[in-house]
């Protein structure tokens, strides 16, 4: 389940609890919080495996990436030997190869820049989502710890009976 759904409902729950008249405080019911916060609990290890999952895929395509590189270089250098025949065949040749091989860093820079952009981009996000889930957390076990703190220095006032015990 989606994190960020998650924390949309455990907003709901906070915003339909009664709140206390004259202060910040609310009676948020806790059959519906803790199987929320369980649910998160789950949830977050799902994105933690989704970052991973992308940095795998960006280590693949780096590496991808490499192994384009060297082919290309591995081509180049390969083209350049066959072309050493003749001297002004082998001086255009090394330009060529020069220029292949610097095509061929420019474009896995390229690819592994923007490799590591969207990983960057993907894991900022994951990172926001988690810190505004731990800052919801956080808050409810704040708002709890209150409220329990609230009742054991308050406890209720129970009536007392007026019948003296005789029973009539």
């Amino acid at each position: 389940m989606d994190i960020l759904h998650l924390v949309d409902r455990l907003e709901e729950i906070v915003k339909r609890s009664k709140q206390l008249p004259f202060s910040n405080l609310r009676f948020v019911d806790e059959r519906h919080l803790w199987p929320l916060l369980d649910q998160m609990r789950i949830s977050i290890p799902d994105e933690v495996r989704r970052a991973e999952r992308i940095m795998r895929e960006k280590e693949r395509t780096m590496a991808q990436a490499q192994e384009e590189a060297e082919r290309i270089v591995t081509l180049a250098r390969t083209e350049a030997a066959q072309l050493t025949a003749e001297h002004a065949i082998a001086q255009a040749a090394e330009t060529q190869a020069a220029s292949i091989r610097e095509r061929a860093m420019r474009e896995a820079g390229n690819i592994r820049t923007g490799a590591d952009d969207y990983a960057f981009d993907v894991l900022c996000k994951l990172e926001e989502d988690l810190k505004r889930a731990l800052t919801v957390t956080e808050n409810g076990i704040r708002t709890i710890q209150a409220e329990r703190e609230r009742k054991k220095d308050n406890p209720p006032v129970k009536e007392q009976d007026d019948s003296d015990g005789k029973t009539a």
